[in-house]
């Protein structure tokens, strides 16, 4: 299945959550689904809808795909301890995730795209792949040919508002970011029940 590119408030409303990062996003107004059904309200849901719901707005959030999805269910279920606390990690850890973390982009979606248009290196080499795991001592930074777009003008004072994560430390000089731990699911604002998802992949 193709990615999605349509209306993005539009899933927010289908999930009921805040899945943007834009202060306009309708769902404040209009806090119902979408289509001539939507005014109604939320259905109630049984539930293996509450665990689907729960998976979609994961996916959603950090634009995953459904096989990509999965096998990182795969990949933390044949893991000694906490299946859930390994696949938010493993969001978490994704570089396009990162990078919009680190306050490179404002938005996931926009730090997607960079990443595949090769704005960024990992320990200085070109890294073109929105889903690479970095891993802790990396070092994220700016490709040398791309340091003077215009969308890093203003990133001195991105950086001065930015409320970076723990698990990352930024040095605004040289405009890199190190992975210096894993992330804690306690410290990732986290919008969807990943206890949830485990659930419904493990039925």
């Amino acid at each position: 299945m193709s990615r999605y590119t349509g209306p993005k408030h539009r899933l927010c409303r289908r999930e009921g959550v805040k899945l943007c990062d834009s202060p306009k996003c309708p769902l404040s107004r209009r806090n119902y689904p979408p289509g001539v059904h939507g005014p109604k309200g939320y259905p109630r849901l049984t539930p293996y809808g509450e665990q689907l719901r729960e998976k979609q707005k994961a996916k959603r959030l950090y634009g995953v795909q459904e096989r990509q999805f999965r096998n990182y269910f795969e990949t933390a279920i044949r893991r000694k301890g906490d299946t859930g606390s390994f696949i938010s990690q493993m969001l978490e850890k994704r570089l396009d995730n990162t990078v919009y973390r680190s306050g490179f982009a404002t938005t996931r979606s926009q730090a997607r795209q960079m990443v595949s248009h090769g704005f960024f290196t990992v320990n200085g080499k070109k890294v073109d792949i929105p889903s690479y795991q970095v891993q802790q001592k990396d070092v994220i930074g700016i490709k040398e040919n791309k340091a003077k777009s215009k969308l890093f003008l203003d990133l001195d004072k991105k950086f001065q508002k930015l409320e970076l994560p723990a698990w990352l430390f930024l040095d605004a000089k040289s405009k890199s970011v190190k992975i210096v731990s894993d992330p804690v699911i306690d410290e990732v604002a986290q919008i969807f029940n990943i206890r949830s998802i485990v659930e419904f992949y493990s039925r």
